[in-house]
Formats: structure tokens, sequence, C-alpha cells
């Protein structure tokens, strides 16, 4: 089991040219892919897309690939004197309607945008696809441990969380045996106390207390959550991704605690249902970051 969230970063120097891919998500519903590549390697963005797609079945991905130059060997600085006069003639103009101290000096000139440029070297993106190929599958290996070792904590709370409701439900089915009983003897003395000419040995009444008692049975609601509980057992010792399965069956284990408290209405159980609800509630948080 992995999760959504994770980090990688992988690099490799070719030639002077340090390449380094970063990719880093976060849990979303589908899969969401954002690759930030400068505009010389802009082609690069769909196979870098297809790589991590499939890799990664659900969550926000953001990749980033930067190339660094690690030397000027190859380059030349150029530098615009056209620009950098129209720089000037502009300041020197600034400086006399607005009558300022002192004009603009050569260190402000080259520093204004379009000055000064470096030739040479230019990356292109066919030649830069092999390197950076090599160090997105270094940051995809990373990345991959990284989202591992954060679903084997997912995984190690959730199934603690799962043993904590087996046992709840142990106890709730042990009492459950008694509700049936319980809610027609209830029934059988608010009759009596009402005082109401009603022969409590008549058929009919006997039969619609027995049907009322029936409907308060919560036999067949603590077996649908033994299959649930192994199906989610299952879901967590899978190594395919399960996360949107498992949101699913996380609201089926809430829905039937739901109706278990509604059906038994008794303190006994109803306790033991909130408990039951609040480790559900914090399974499906967990979810929330699962694959």
């Amino acid at each position: 089991m992995k999760s959504m969230t994770g980090f990688g970063r992988g690099e490799i120097s070719v030639n002077g040219v340090r390449f380094r891919v970063e990719i880093s998500s976060v849990n979303r519903k589908q899969i969401d892919v954002v690759v930030n590549l400068s505009r010389d390697l802009a082609e690069l963005d769909i196979p870098v897309r297809k790589t991590v797609a499939e890799k990664v079945s659900r969550g926000r991905v953001v990749v980033s690939v930067t190339v660094e130059q690690l030397s000027a060997t190859g380059q030349s600085l150029r530098i615009d004197e056209a620009l950098a006069e129209q720089y000037h003639a502009a300041g020197e103009r600034l400086v006399k309607k607005c009558k300022l101290a002192t004009g603009l000096t050569a260190a402000d000139i080259l520093r204004s945008p379009g000055v000064v440029s470096l030739n040479g070297n230019t990356m292109e993106a066919a030649s830069s696809w092999p390197s950076i190929q090599e160090a997105l599958a270094k940051a995809m290996t990373a990345f991959d441990k990284s989202r591992t070792r954060e679903g084997a904590h997912l995984k190690k709370d959730m199934m603690a969380r799962l043993r904590t409701l087996k046992g709840l439900l142990k106890r709730i089915a042990k009492d459950a045996s008694t509700v049936t009983a319980y809610h027609r003897t209830n029934l059988q003395r608010r009759l009596e106390e009402s005082g109401l000419p009603l022969p409590l040995d008549d058929e009919r009444l006997l039969k619609e207390i027995g049907f009322f008692a029936e409907r308060c049975d919560i036999s067949e609601e603590i077996t649908r959550l033994e299959c649930h509980f192994e199906q989610f057992q299952n879901y967590l010792n899978s190594s395919e991704p399960q996360g949107r399965a498992m949101d699913f069956l996380s609201q089926e284990l809430n829905r039937e605690f739901n109706t278990i408290g509604s059906k038994a209405n008794k303190a006994g159980i109803a306790q033991l249902v909130v408990t039951g609800k609040s480790e559900v509630e914090k399974i499906r948080e967990q979810v929330q970051n699962v694959e």
C-alpha cells in the first residue's frame, strides 16, 4: 500500500550540465500531473507526464525539471550596445527633467533587461531528453520509496483501528442475543403499566410484539460488518492501489454501525456504536491519503 503523499529528487551531470528533477505529491481523488519545464524544453512535457502517469494512479503530482550550466565553457558574453545607449540617453533625460543629483552608472545600465546575455550551449529538448529521463528515473525511485514508507505507516494505523473495531463488534454480538427478548419484555411491561384492557395472551397482539422485536434484530448487520472487515483487511494487504475501494468500504462500515445503533436502541450497544463510528471516521481520514 502506498500513500499519495511523497517526494523524490534525482540528478545527473553530463558535459558540464546538471539535470535535476524533483517530484512532490499530495492527495487528490484523480490523477493530476503538473510539469514545470523551461521554454526550451517545453516539448518534453508529454513524455515526462506519461512516465509519471505510468507509476501513479491517484494524487496531484508536481514535477520540476531544472537544467544548470556548471561552467561557462562554450559560452560568450554579449552586450547590446545600442540598447545600452538608449537606456543611458533615457536616464540623462530623466536626470535633467527631474533635476536629480546623479546620473546612471555603467553598473546600472548593465543590470537593465536585455543589455547583457549569454550565447552558446542552448538546451535542445531532443538532446537533453536522455539525461532528463535518467534523472527522472532516479527521482521516481526515491519518490516511490517515500510513498511506500508513508503507506506503511498508514497501514499500521488502520490495522490497529480495524482490530479495535473487531473487538467492539464481538462485544456487540455478545449483547445482540438479548436485544429481541429485551424489547419484547419491555413492550409487554409498558402495556401492563398503561392500564389498557388488552389481553396479553391475544394472538394478534403477541404477533405484533414479535414483529417489532424482530425488527430490532441486528444479526444481519453484524454479519455484514464481519464481511466488510475481512474485505478491508484484503485491501490493506493488496499490492495494487485500493484507495477508492477502501474509501467506499469505510462508508459502508459507518452505515452498518448507524443501523445497529438505531435498531438495537439499547444503552450498552449504543455506547459501543459511538466508539465504533469514531474509529471508522479516523480510518476514513487515513484512507483519503491512500493511493
